[in-house]
């Protein structure tokens, strides 16, 4: 009996990365899985998923967008009979833009997708769990959502929303049963950071990922992925409205680099 053992859940950002390694998590702990994401190749998350024995199926589109949302929470219910869990984890970084060119339609397109959409997915999610009193809801904050030097401006602003929202939403569920939580990852090679670590390669510095945290190492997508699951089921009933670093101790100090000048 797996963790997540005939439960119906959701992973948004399922194509790839913390997404796809945490789909693939759910289902071998014995969960059904609504994979969800903007990206085609969410259906090769899939069909792994299958390929090993598992209970999925794939929506494309934008997580951002209400009608979308109400989909793919109205396709867990059809299909798997009901929702137990979502991990809201699609995001994007905005970009490599300077600080002082970042423009409103940047800054709305970070916020649309990364911080309203995981309201999104939390107003439509209660709607299942709130009467059958139980849930639970998990969030993919950002370590750079903690404090400065780990992100991008729109993004990092983006992801303290995130940590906020989670705490705000579990007690405006007070009473109900429903858990909300967050994950803040730290450096971990996705596909959002894979030119971060190619470039390390490239000029011989991998040993140097990760430098600035205890554990000395960038992580892994599985590392998240584990805490989703620990989240998602029922080892964590009395865990809610957290904010849970994930990062080898990167925020448990204040290490920063060089700072150059502003551009």
């Amino acid at each position: 009996m797996g963790r997540l053992s005939g439960r119906s859940t959701i992973v948004t950002g399922a194509a790839s990365g913390i997404g796809r390694a945490s789909a693939q998590l759910f289902a071998r702990e014995g969960a059904a899985v609504v994979c969800v994401d903007r990206a085609e190749t969410v259906h090769d998350t899939v069909a792994a998923i299958i390929e090993a024995g598992g209970k999925a199926v794939a929506l494309v589109g934008d997580v951002g967008d209400e009608a979308f949302v109400e989909s793919y929470i109205a396709k867990a219910v059809s299909a798997h009979g009901g929702l137990d869990a979502i991990y809201a984890n699609a995001g994007i970084t905005g970009g490599p833009t300077p600080f002082g060119e970042l423009t409103p339609e940047i800054w709305t397109e970070v916020l649309r997708v990364n911080l309203i959409g995981p309201y999104l997915a939390i107003k439509h999610a209660i709607k299942i769990m709130v009467p059958q009193k139980k849930g639970s809801i998990v969030l993919t904050a950002s370590v750079a959502g903690i404090r400065s030097g780990a992100g991008p401006a729109a993004y990092s602003a983006s992801k303290a929303g995130v940590m906020n929202l989670a705490s705000t939403a579990a007690n405006e569920l007070y009473g109900t049963g429903v858990r909300v939580n967050a994950i803040c990852p730290g450096l971990i090679e996705t596909g959002m950071t894979r030119p971060t670590f190619e470039y390390a390669r490239a000029r011989g510095t991998e040993d140097r990922i990760g430098q600035l945290n205890p554990l000395t190492r960038g992580g892994i997508p599985d590392e998240i992925a584990n805490m989703a699951l620990f989240l998602a089921s029922d080892d964590a009933s009395y865990v809610n409205g957290q904010a849970i670093a994930v990062d080898g101790g990167l925020s448990s100090s204040h290490p920063v680099g060089k700072r150059g000048a502003p551009r």
